[in-house]
């Protein structure tokens, strides 16, 4: 079975050395991966959503089971930052990250969370630097 995305970014975060965290990085890369990164260490990535806790009722269901995984929903991630979908009326907004929450598992969810504040580095011990490293060939300044 597949990671959860939140299951790799504790890998990475427990392994000891740069080098290792960067191994890890690389063996585990996907699209959905390096949104996750850019949305939270991008500075010009900005976030459409009101900062701090999320009211959501978190997905108890076993991992594998009755969930969707952000490595499928991250292409709707742009609905929650500047310049991704500006039709959206703000509770709209507001109601889709909810539910996109409320269907993940619940680490998952925790982690699109710290993501949207930008505060992933409070959980996962990553830094950007980290995150360059292992892809360089990310666009930072762009866009989710």
């Amino acid at each position: 079975m597949k990671l959860l995305i939140s299951e790799v970014l504790q890998k990475v975060s427990n392994a000891k050395t740069k080098a290792e965290k960067v191994k890890l990085l690389r063996e585990y890369n996907t699209n959905a991966l390096r949104s996750i990164l850019i949305a939270n260490y991008d500075e010009t990535v900005i976030s459409l959503l009101p900062e701090g806790d999320v009211p959501y009722t978190p997905n108890d269901a076993p991992k594998g089971t009755e969930h969707t995984v952000l490595e499928k929903e991250y292409r709707r991630l742009y609905l929650f930052f500047k310049g991704g979908s500006n039709s959206l009326k703000q509770s709209q907004r507001e109601n889709l990250f909810v539910q996109m929450l409320e269907g993940l598992h619940e680490e998952e969810a925790q982690l699109l969370v710290l993501v949207k504040d930008k505060a992933l580095q409070k959980k996962y011990k990553i830094t950007r630097a980290c995150v360059e490293e292992a892809f360089p060939q990310i666009k930072w300044g762009g866009r989710v």
